[in-house]
């Protein structure tokens, strides 16, 4: 008895043992991604991309029909997934073989796979495989895929995305709905992703989805949440309701010539889709959405009477779906398709094909890259064929001409187009500036380079529609054939104006409406924490906006009594005392920055000294002009403060008279010679003093140049004084003049305030380096002081 039960228990332990350790005695060799795609362990991650793509177009089971392909697919896949998220390829390294629920933080490696060695009747527990099947694997996305692949793309198409994780056993019970509805959309032409977010969490966050399953779409690069139960049909209609309205327009006999005339306004091809349907099917509106830019909809409902006129007048089919595709002809169609059942592919190439009209107007940059591409190979050219026109009743006859040679000359190096010089003056200017005519004009280009470099010739003579003008059209197009370098003319054009593009407040609603929209929708579901960004988006500004003006308040009840102050305090003349003048020496608060006065103690320091790269602004004043100067000259350079190379300072002429004549003595560059023949008429004449009041010098110490601002006229100033380095870089040197007056005493508060009112200008042309250079040998001194009068 007791043997009997010493060899039970003996069976009981090697049971055990043999559960927990026999998958690892006895199991297959263990999965390498490495060995899969055939790289080394150093291998970079554009060599892995670079072998994962060759290795997915030759297993993918649509091509490769061997019955192994599906399972080395899914092998490839998931090596992929491994290798190219860095984590993932580091914890493989570390820890050695992935399981799918693999804990890299607890589970050491010798006992990582003791759960999967018990086994469980799935059928009773109703828990079958979580495993991702082929459909999912297809279709997983990766954050970096997802913002440069799928966002851009979500323009053309729209996409259907499900959160998903691998413990998800909810996820479970919509598989079959998801695999169905993925097999119905994606022909049609829906893009279809899946997030798994154990692995993907920076890309579920930035979706906003923190919950499994969860469903959402994509289209024009908003995210909407699906918040019905998972029902194919509720997919489609979800599919359906993100596409916009009045993507196609329903036609009837009543309707149909202003959708076919219309192209015109538009600058489209139209396309009339027949079928005996009430409803639109979801693949023309797909359709519809991938081509917004090119062709306008329109379908027709066969199985109305108010359509049967326009079905017999282009004698229809009424057993198959046919589409229509009319440009500028609105009589006959340019192409035409007719099958049962058709195909996204059949579609698509039909459009492609004619998404263009014979001649359309360039409206935009977009239209013109794709119909005249810039040339990439010389069996490549593609000649423009450009007709600068305007849009009055007189150039009707002249556009038909033009279209008519066009129909006559399809050959596939031709392009024709055509612009309104109105709509598109710059682009005209550039083109038409080398020759003294008026439109219409007929000009042949070639672009050189994206950056808008163009070869281009004019037809002579103009084009006035008539049989010489198509000749000598004729006669250049073939020289080109034979010639490519008979255009002669070299000019950049400017990017084209966008004619279609919407005003700023009509954008501005569109997107106020969709964010209303969308709170809304979250609101009536009751979507809390996705709603939460935009709910603290909106508190945030409210108190922003709350405690801004509570500040302004107060701060503006503060500012009042040094105002009522100020004014009782006696105006400083030009004979206060020197003790006085020391304590005003700094501009006052209001002024917003720190300006320092230029001394002979200072000197050193801030010009002579000055670190190599940093530039004094020096405002030279008078004591009578003091403080007027230097309110208006800490308003004007407030805005350039901000930069650590710039410097402020003042010069008081009455102290150190003489250093800006020896400046200007130094830089004989300096002086317009209008005023330099003035001088010399008027050297005897002592009267005549040079009034320096308002100019502004930037002063380079370490390189010993500097840039002078000349202050503008006043109204009791000699012309001279309008001239300053600002207008010396744009006018003639004909037009400068230097400032020249002897009414400085009789200048107003007000005239001396607006000596500096273009210095705004002259500081951004400082910043830029456009203004000119006058270089000094040497700093003049700045020792003597010019006794007091």
């Amino acid at each position: 008895m007791g043997g009997w039960s010493a060899f039970v228990t003996c069976c009981v332990w090697a049971i055990l043992l043999l559960a927990l350790f026999g998958d690892s005695l006895a199991s297959t060799p263990e999965f390498d991604p490495y060995k899969v795609l055939g790289v080394s362990r150093q291998a970079s991650q554009a060599e892995i991309k670079k072998v994962y793509k060759r290795l997915v177009r030759e297993w993918h089971p649509d091509k490769n029909k061997s019955p192994g392909a599906e399972d080395m697919f899914i092998k490839i896949t998931k090596s992929y997934e491994i290798l190219s998220n860095e984590e993932r390829r580091a914890n493989y390294d570390r820890f050695g073989q992935m399981d799918e629920n693999q804990n890299f933080a607890r589970a050491p490696q010798g006992f990582r796979h003791y759960h999967d060695s018990f086994y469980f009747d799935e059928s009773f527990f109703h828990f079958p495989r979580t495993s991702r099947d082929f459909t999912d694997n297809k279709h997983l996305l990766h954050y970096n895929q997802y913002i440069n692949e799928v966002l851009p793309d979500s323009f053309k198409r729209p996409y259907l995305i499900k959160i998903t994780s691998e413990w998800c056993f909810t996820c479970i019970h919509i598989e079959p709905v998801w695999k169905d509805t993925v097999q119905e959309l994606e022909p049609l032409g829906v893009g279809i992703g899946v997030v798994d977010i154990g692995y993907e969490r920076q890309l579920a966050n930035h979706l906003g989805a923190h919950r499994t399953p969860s469903i959402l779409g994509l289209i024009n690069g908003k995210v909407t949440f699906f918040h019905y139960a998972v029902v194919r049909e509720h997919l489609r209609q979800f599919v359906e309701s993100l596409l916009p309205q009045k993507l196609v327009e329903k036609v009837t006999d009543n309707s149909y010539l202003e959708f076919l005339n219309s192209w015109h306004e538009e600058n489209k091809p139209r396309v009339l889709l027949f079928d005996v349907a009430s409803n639109i099917p979801l693949l023309s509106k797909l359709t519809a959405f991938a081509y917004k830019d090119y062709v306008r909809f329109g379908y027709v409902d066969m199985g109305l009477t108010e359509t049967s006129k326009v079905v017999l007048r282009f004698n229809i089919n009424t057993y198959a779906p046919t589409m229509l595709l009319f440009k500028e002809n609105t009589d006959k169609p340019a192409d035409v398709i007719q099958a049962r059942g058709m195909k996204k592919q059949i579609i698509d190439e039909f459009v492609s094909n004619n998404r263009f009209l014979l001649v359309p107007r360039l409206v935009n940059q977009k239209l013109f890259d794709e119909l005249c591409p810039v040339k990439q190979f010389h069996r490549r050219r593609k000649y423009c064929v450009l007709l600068v026109t305007g849009e009055g009743e007189q150039f009707v006859s002249v556009n038909e001409a033009f279209f008519d040679f066009a129909s006559s000359n399809t050959k596939e190096v031709l392009r024709f187009a055509y612009v309104y010089q109105r709509q598109q003056q710059p682009l005209c200017d550039a083109l038409l500036k080398k020759e003294d005519t008026t439109p219409p004009q007929v000009i042949v280009l070639e672009r050189r380079s994206a950056t808008g470099r163009v070869l281009y010739r004019t037809v002579t003579g103009g084009w006035n529609g008539s049989d010489d003008d198509k000749l000598r059209l004729h006669k250049l197009l073939e020289i080109l054939q034979r010639d490519p370098s008979y255009l002669t003319h070299d000019a950049m054009l400017p990017e084209l104006n966008n004619e279609f593009a919407s005003m700023f407040l009509i954008q501005w609603i569109n997107t106020a409406y969709d964010y209303i929209a969308q709170f809304y929708f979250d609101l009536l579901y009751s979507n809390w924490r996705e709603m939460m960004p935009v709910l603290s988006l909106i508190f945030s500004a409210l108190f922003i906006l709350f405690g801004t003006v509570i500040i302004q308040a107060f701060s503006d009840a503060g500012e009042d009594k040094p105002a009522k102050q100020k004014a009782t305090d006696p105006p400083k003349t030009a004979e206060s005392s020197p003790g006085q003048e020391s304590t005003s020496s700094r501009p006052p608060k209001k002024n917003f920055v720190e300006v320092t006065e230029l001394t002979d103690i200072t000197y050193m320091s801030n010009l002579v000294r000055l670190k190599p790269g940093h530039i004094n602004v020096v405002l030279i004043l008078t004591d009578a002009s003091k403080q007027v100067l230097l309110r208006k000259f800490a308003k004007e350079v407030y805005s350039f403060s901000g930069s650590q190379t710039l410097h402020y300072s003042f010069l008081n002429v009455d102290k150190h008279s003489q250093w800006m004549d020896s400046l200007m003595e130094s830089a004989p560059d300096a002086r317009p010679s209008d005023c330099l023949d003035e001088e010399e008429e008027e050297e005897d004449s002592a009267s005549n003093k040079s009034d320096y009041t308002g100019h502004v010098l930037a002063l380079n110490g370490h390189k010993k140049y500097f840039c002078l601002f000349r202050p503008v006229f006043t109204g009791e100033e000699a012309e001279c004084s309008r001239w300053s380095d600002e207008d010396a870089a744009t006018a003639a040197p004909s037009k400068a003049s230097r400032s020249r007056s002897s009414s400085r005493q009789k200048a107003t508060t007000l005239e001396i305030h607006h000596k500096l009112d273009r210095l705004g200008l002259w500081m951004e042309r400082l910043m830029e380096g456009t203004l000119p250079r006058h270089y000094v040998p040497a700093w003049p001194g700045l020792d003597t002081i010019t006794p007091q009068k």
